[in-house]
């Protein structure tokens, strides 16, 4: 496993952190701006979330109902 690859597991296990610290290195920037490129920073935020959660929903897809196995039809009787 990469190193990549374990930061996407500790992303994908961490995503409510992750959110956390997403907002506040965007409120970080807003303060150092002065809010000058406030809206950037809310596209930016909005996306970095997106990428979490996708990443997070890769890691840990759905669980999906099995499928039921498929039934032959009854054979008809062999006539001599």
């Amino acid at each position: 496993m990469g190193f990549l690859d374990k930061a996407k597991d500790l992303l994908s296990k961490n995503a409510d952190k992750v959110d956390t610290v997403i907002d506040k290195a965007g409120d970080v920037v807003d303060k150092k701006t002065q809010g000058k490129y406030a809206s950037t920073v809310d596209k930016v935020q909005d996306a970095a979330k997106k990428a979490v959660a996708d990443n997070a929903n890769a890691a840990n897809p759905p669980a999906q109902p099995p499928v039921p196995p498929q039934q032959q039809p009854p054979a008809a009787p062999p006539t001599s």
